[in-house]
């Protein structure tokens, strides 16, 4: 599976290469091969880091795609949106996030 530079960067949690891409124009809403925006695939890699290293959940790169303009109700035909799948995945620091920021959308 090939990843575009700003699904990588998600990927490694690298905050200053996502930063970088997208200030120099990538888009927030990029959906990869499965249909997964940076949103979908940040919550999936905070989840997957929890699960494999036991170390506690944390939102870092959802609230800065968030910030960015990501969308939260962005819907994949697979997965659902952002907030489905945290919700699905357990997610609940993403969750509370998510609708702090989407506020009434929710």
């Amino acid at each position: 599976m090939t990843q575009s530079p700003a699904h990588l960067a998600v990927e490694l949690e690298d905050l200053p290469a996502l930063r970088e891409l997208l200030d120099n124009g990538h888009s927030v809403e990029d959906p990869d091969e499965n249909g997964w925006t940076l949103l979908h695939h940040a919550i999936d890699v905070e989840i997957d880091g929890h699960v494999q290293t036991g170390e506690p959940l944390h939102v870092d790169v959802t609230a800065y795609l968030l910030a960015r303009g990501a969308d939260p109700l962005a819907s994949s035909p697979r997965h659902g949106t952002p907030l489905h799948q945290a919700e699905s995945r357990r997610h609940w620091l993403a969750v509370e996030i998510i609708r702090a920021w989407a506020g009434s959308q929710v």
